[in-house]
Order: C-alpha cells, then structure tokens, then sequence
C-alpha cells in the first residue's frame, strides 16, 4: 500500500479509538516493550503524544524509563528540525502549534548519545518500514543518530504486509511494539 493511503487509513482508525481504547492499549503497549531486549541502554528518547492525534499515551513508558534510571531525552520541533533535551524535575513544557508538549529550555543533547530512539508512527510493514505524518523529522534526526542507535516504533495497530513506496532515506524500524506483539526486524 501506498503510504498517502495509509495515512488515510490509519488515521480514520485512531478516530474510531474512545479515550478508554487508547489509555488501556498505551499500558499494554508499555508492557509489551518490557518485553524487549533494549533495557540495558542508558539514553533514551521518547516522543510525547499529540492527544488530538490520538497518539499512544507515553507516559507509562516513561514511568518505566525514570523508574529504571534511564536519561530519558524529549524533542523540540526547532524551524525543520527536532532538538532534543535531557528531561529533568526542573523541565517546563509548552505545546507547540500542533499541540506537542515541548521542553521550554534545558539541557541539549546530541543525538549521538542517544541509545533508544522510541517514534510515533501510523503504520508499519512486517519488514520494519513505517508511516508517519509525512514531515520527514524522524528520519532527518535518526539519520544523525549512531549508526546502532535502536529505533522501536509504537503502533496501536498490526503491521501491514508492505509498503510499496518506500524512499532511499527512509530508515527502517529495529522493532515495533503493539499492545499484542512485539515485533523485530534485526533477525531476533
């Protein structure tokens, strides 16, 4: 499929989702990432949910992260680019014109320190490709990541069996977490 229609499908299904399907399926997705073998890392970067979007509720995820002592990092969409900042007690946050929760001010990180990339996604493939909203932020910033960084998408949804019109610059998914199944594209 293509991922415009994708896009369109995807989305329609998160509308169909109550506010009660997206807090219990963001807890069993979290769940679900337990499960993964990404928790001996120690910097990690998680996305924070465009509510209006329907987007899976972080913020079980990132009690795990700061209950297991993880340096959790958040972004800041900066012109076409994302910045990214250390989260700390001291983090104030102010919605951006999409409605994404982003740090005020803080501490800068690079993206090569970053071990675990968490990203929000529509779709994915079973090969790892995946469909966001079309932006090209996260590919532009896994890009500048490690070449080892993991990239875990979080779907509320299955994998689609493919998608057809992927592009040299798109980076593939090292696993994708839905609330029933995790999946992994690195042959594990």
């Amino acid at each position: 499929m293509l991922k415009k229609d994708l896009r369109l499908k995807y989305s329609a299904f998160r509308k169909q989702l109550s506010l009660e399907q997206i807090a219990a399926k963001s807890l069993d997705i979290s769940n679900k990432a337990l499960e993964l073998p990404i928790w001996s890392k120690k910097y990690y970067h998680i996305f924070l949910p465009i509510t209006s979007k329907q987007e899976i509720d972080t913020i079980n995820l990132l009690s795990i992260l700061q209950g297991k002592d993880k340096y959790v990092i958040v972004p800041k969409v900066q012109q076409d680019t994302l910045e990214h900042y250390l989260l700390t007690d001291s983090t104030k946050f102010k919605n951006n014109s999409w409605g994404v929760p982003e740090p005020v001010d803080g501490i800068q990180i690079d993206p090569n320190m970053i071990d675990v990339v968490f990203i929000p996604l529509l779709a994915f493939d079973t090969i790892g490709h995946r469909v966001g909203y079309g932006k090209g932020y996260y590919d532009t910033f896994l890009a500048s990541c490690r070449p080892d960084v993991l990239k875990v998408g979080l779907s509320f949804f299955d994998a689609e069996e493919l998608i057809t019109d992927v592009f040299p610059g798109d980076i593939p998914l090292d696993y994708c977490v839905t609330p029933q199944k995790n999946y992994s594209f690195d042959g594990s």
